[in-house]
């Protein structure tokens, strides 16, 4: 029996955009782009999420692929990113909300760097219903490593059998049924189809 809900945080509970904060900062779409692509699609960029790289060394690497005129925007779009990329998506405290009701406990594993430790109580909608979060950045590894579900499962004493997960990333989903954590793949974002399969769960008995 399933009592465990576990979400993902972005593009699942949190909206997520990170040519927000280029178009901020940044008036020329071709240095959007570039900046865009040297910060957050980047191998620093994952080691951030991994937590095995400082903001400061990870500037200095991302400064290196682009010309010295745009060192300073990519300074303010990596120190400024989580103030303008995440947003809560409509729906989702409801949803938080209704399965709590219903009886099932809560919880949140999120690839994500250290930052978001200081500032996802401002996005994570109705986070006075979650049990515990996990961030990828707090034990160095990620998903879909077996070694982050693990985590999620020691720290929180959860039966992998009892939890379903939900992600936007097949990968991660399938990373998870190999640790005996089934789930829903939610890449296309439809709500609605979403919530009918969590309404198709049983209620869960403790």
């Amino acid at each position: 029996m399933i009592k465990n809900i576990v979400f993902d945080m972005g593009k699942v509970l949190v909206a997520y955009d990170s040519m927000r904060v280029c178009r901020y900062f940044i008036e020329d779409e071709k240095d959007r782009e570039m900046v865009n692509t040297a910060v957050f699609v980047s191998p620093e960029w994952v080691l951030l999420d991994m937590g095995l790289i400082t903001d400061d060394a990870a500037l200095q690497r991302i400064c290196s692929r682009l010309p010295e005129r745009l060192h300073e925007k990519a300074a303010l779009c990596l120190g400024h990113w989580h103030e303008h990329c995440m947003w809560t998506l409509p729906g989702t405290k409801e949803l938080v909300q209704d399965l709590k009701a219903r009886g099932f406990c809560i919880y949140l594993c999120s690839n994500a760097a250290i930052r978001l430790l200081d500032c996802y109580q401002k996005v994570i909608p109705a986070l006075d219903c979650f049990d515990g979060l996990l961030f990828s950045a707090e034990v160095k590894c990620m998903k879909p490593q077996r070694e982050m579900y693990q985590h999620l499962f020691e720290r929180f004493g959860l039966n992998p059998e009892e939890c379903f997960f939900i992600d936007d990333l097949p990968d991660n989903i399938q990373g998870a049924r190999a640790c005996g954590m089934d789930g829903y793949c939610f890449a296309d974002g439809d709500q609605d189809k979403l919530r009918a399969v969590l309404d198709a769960l049983p209620d869960p008995v403790f």
